[in-house]
């Protein structure tokens, strides 16, 4: 049977360190923007209490989860954990993310103060403010014998910070986030280290995604704002008065728009 909490239950705040892998799941705020589900592995993670969660958030070739939590008016994000072995369960954590980038003092700060572990690969910290906690039962979840953590990432990003620091300025960490992480498919902004580098050095972000349909800039078509309302409004009253002049109201209606 499927729960639900406004917290994160002591009793799966224990079950959650214990995990290897999780997932992630943003959008933007746009109907033809595109959902995105990241795996996440590691000891990169954790509980501070039973309202936060955080994670380190990972250099890659995408960022959309960072490009979501960053749209004005979005930041919803849900987390999902699901155990392989013992007895079987689901979890998502349902809140809104916040972005902690990597040399800003907001990350510095909160590395120190947790002890987190970076790595070269770290690219920012990811906060999720909790406000609902759903559980399910998992019980189409096969099993599966956890063998170890690839260490390929961690290796391919300390040879490049390694390669930066023997001279070799197209290899810093933060040309590649300029050119990979500095917008989403939907065109964005992601990284604001990646931006600025792209700017500053005149680096031309990727083509993330190619044919007929892969949007060429970003479209927010959400179907009502404010700003339809208020035409609607404006619409409105000046077809009132229109027809009013052309055709004449009667006197009642007439007294109630005096």
């Amino acid at each position: 049977m499927g729960k639900f909490f406004e917290t994160i239950p002591d009793s799966l705040i224990e079950w959650i360190r214990e995990q290897k892998v999780f997932w992630v799941a943003t959008a933007p705020l746009s109907a033809s923007g595109h959902v995105n589900v990241s795996p996440k592995g590691g000891r990169y993670f954790g509980v501070l209490d039973s309202a936060t969660f955080w994670y380190m958030d990972l250099t890659g070739s995408g960022n959309e989860t960072i490009s979501h939590l960053y749209e004005p008016g979005n930041g919803r994000i849900t987390v999902m954990f699901n155990a392989f072995d013992g007895p079987p369960r689901i979890a998502r954590l349902f809140g809104h993310g916040r972005v902690l980038e990597n040399g800003t003092p907001a990350f510095e700060d909160f590395v120190k103060k947790h002890d987190v572990q970076t790595i070269p690969g770290s690219r920012a910290i990811v906060i999720v403010d909790v406000h609902q906690v759903g559980t399910s039962c998992g019980y189409s979840v096969p099993f599966f014998d956890f063998k170890d953590f690839r260490t390929t990432l961690n290796e391919v990003f300390a040879n490049r910070v390694e390669k930066a620091k023997q001279g070799k300025s197209n290899e810093t960490m933060e040309r590649y986030w300029a050119y990979k992480n500095a917008w989403s498919l939907d065109g964005l902004p992601g990284l604001e280290v990646g931006r600025r580098t792209g700017q500053a050095e005149h680096i031309a972000p990727m083509e993330k995604m190619v044919g007929p349909l892969a949007q060429k800039r970003y479209r927010n078509n959400r179907r009502f704002s404010v700003e339809h309302l208020v035409l609607v409004a404006i619409v409105t009253a000046l077809f009132t008065v229109y027809a009013s002049a052309m055709f004449g109201l009667p006197t009642r209606v007439k007294g109630l728009m005096a």
